[in-house]
């Protein structure tokens, strides 16, 4: 099976490389400014030509100070990278036969302690937007006839990036605490479980849509923090600075991780996916 990885090289992109060839997938490449470029809407049809499989994770980073030419960066580079591939294979005389397009659960915005599965309503803040705009990219190559599928991921956590690794060195150091009250709600999973839980995806045809990808166990950020730091044998007495936080960072704060988003993957376990991290102690011991 010829599999196209758009977003290749980011966390969750280069594991995923990693697991489709290794289970025997032919993987090419799409690398931005090389054979593709998704801000001036560039793509040779040829390179698309042939592939069974699309997998677009292609995105700007969403960490960093949301300045209005970051938002703009945040919401463009996601919904041109998808409307490009969209448009294209719906052209093509054998197009693919799965096309999976990363989303978030930001979609559903900051819910307090809602139980939400892939049916539940979007929010009503940027990221929500930025989500919907995201996954409603991909309707052509949906009514095209091709199965889509929008990976709704939950905080993915390695120690390779994202953010347990931003959290390692302050913990290790003592200086890990809860962030605000600590009482809103991290939704998580591991990145063997992104892996594995795609590969399930493409060969369970009934998988498609949206999917929550989120281990079945979110926690709120005090016992995640308690937890962190038991695995990691340091203290966590020591609250966060938000005040700081915002200082620095601005509505990214707010929005990732004073918000609280309590998901469940309703059509993983549906579909008959077995996690193999599905409680977050065994998860970060494992990842650490």
């Amino acid at each position: 099976m010829k599999v196209l990885v758009a977003g290749s090289s980011g966390l969750i992109g280069t594991a995923l490389v990693a697991g489709l060839t290794k289970s025997g997938y032919e993987v090419l490449k799409l690398q931005h400014g090389k054979n593709w470029d998704s801000e001036n809407k560039k793509l040779d049809p040829s390179i698309v030509e042939g592939v069974d499989l699309i997998i677009n994770l292609a995105g700007e980073n969403i960490f960093g100070r949301w300045s209005v030419a970051k938002k703009e960066k945040i919401l463009k580079s996601r919904v041109n990278s998808t409307a490009l591939l969209a448009d294209t294979v719906v052209k093509l005389k054998v197009p693919p036969k799965l096309f999976i397009n990363a989303s978030a659960i930001g979609y559903y915005g900051n819910r307090g302690n809602e139980i939400l599965s892939e049916s539940s309503l979007q929010g009503n803040d940027f990221l929500s937007d930025v989500c919907h705009q995201w996954e409603t990219a991909l309707i052509p190559a949906k009514n095209a006839g091709i199965r889509t599928i929008m990976m709704r991921t939950g905080v993915v956590l390695s120690p390779n990036g994202g953010a347990l690794k931003n959290m390692l060195l302050p913990f290790k150091l003592g200086l890990g605490g809860v962030i605000g009250s600590g009482s809103q709600y991290m939704s998580w999973i591991a990145i063997d479980d992104v892996v594995a839980a795609l590969l399930h995806c493409v060969e369970h045809e009934e998988c498609e849509g949206a999917i929550n990808f989120v281990a079945p166990d979110p926690v709120t950020n005090a016992k995640f923090t308690a937890m962190l730091g038991d695995v990691l044998h340091r203290p966590t007495f020591m609250p966060q600075p938000v005040f700081l936080m915002r200082a620095l960072f601005g509505e990214m704060v707010d929005a990732l991780l004073l918000s609280s988003t309590r998901v469940e993957p309703q059509k993983l376990m549906r579909t008959g996916y077995q996690f193999l991290y599905p409680e977050l102690k065994n998860a970060l011991k494992h990842l650490l």
